[in-house]
């Protein structure tokens, strides 16, 4: 079985491209499910129950989100109704929504997991002991893939090997830059550092070159427009066992206008 998971999409051009492209690649792929992570969706910020239910429509069987979870603030009274959409399962107990769910598709089903990271970032609960808690209740026979959505390389590595045997794959997001250590661990997880980004390429991280640099070279604050012009979509294939749980194979995707 085939699980397809993608890197940020920013704004209307990541929706555009993922739009775009996911259909051929569940056909020329042989895709068993898609999981995107769509925290930047909503103008390069959030995300709303409209815009998740657009990316279903266009290919999603699950999405996850990130820091920006509450980027939208009509999106926190809105969360407890999209279904198969997590937002990082180490919040507050009190945040609304949820932080894993199973996922059943016609032949099979799995269980995602979104988890984010402390170092660089705000504070947030261990994803270490809250990713333990998560496996207790999550059905032993079910294959778990996890996007960790976190800043430092070195916390995602940690992460990954912590739960290799335990999931069938951890792969990062939020740095929005591809990185190119994609691998099975020795207990057969699948791994890598970061997806990478769906959005505009001719940018920063997927926005507007001019305000970016503007406030690197003058430390003045600006607002960061979602860029124009091409895009591209980036993300794994993991080929795994439902049976086993266990991942065969990882292999990066990148396709540019």
């Amino acid at each position: 079985m085939k699980m397809l998971m993608i890197g940020d999409v920013v704004g209307g051009a990541g929706r555009r491209m993922f739009a775009s492209e996911v259909p051929r690649l569940r056909r020329e792929l042989g895709l068993g499910a898609v999981v995107v992570n769509a925290e930047n969706c909503a103008a390069g910020s959030g995300i709303t129950a409209a815009l998740a239910k657009e990316l279903f429509a266009a290919g999603a069987d699950a999405i996850t989100l990130g820091d920006h979870t509450w980027g939208q603030k009509e999106f926190a009274a809105q969360i407890d109704s999209v279904d198969r959409l997590v937002r990082p399962a180490n919040y507050p107990s009190e945040c609304p929504g949820r932080g894993w769910r199973i996922v059943t598709m016609p032949t099979f089903r799995f269980a995602v997991v979104n988890m984010r990271g402390r170092v660089f970032m705000n504070p947030v609960d261990c994803p270490f002991k809250a990713m333990d808690r998560v496996l207790a209740e999550i059905p032993k026979n079910v294959p778990v893939f996890v996007d960790f959505h976190a800043e430092a390389t070195s916390e995602k590595m940690t992460l990954g090997y912590y739960l290799d045997g335990r999931v069938t794959a951890v792969v990062g997001t939020h740095t929005h830059v591809q990185t190119s250590d994609a691998l099975v661990l020795p207990k057969g997880t699948a791994y890598l550092t970061d997806l990478g980004m769906t959005g505009p390429y001719v940018s920063s991280i997927g926005r507007d070159l001019k305000p970016v640099t503007k406030k690197f070279v003058t430390g003045i604050p600006a607002r960061f427009e979602v860029a124009g012009g091409p895009c591209v979509i980036e993300g794994a294939v993991i080929d795994f066992d439902p049976a086993t749980k266990r991942a065969t194979s990882i292999e990066t995707v990148r396709v540019r206008e």
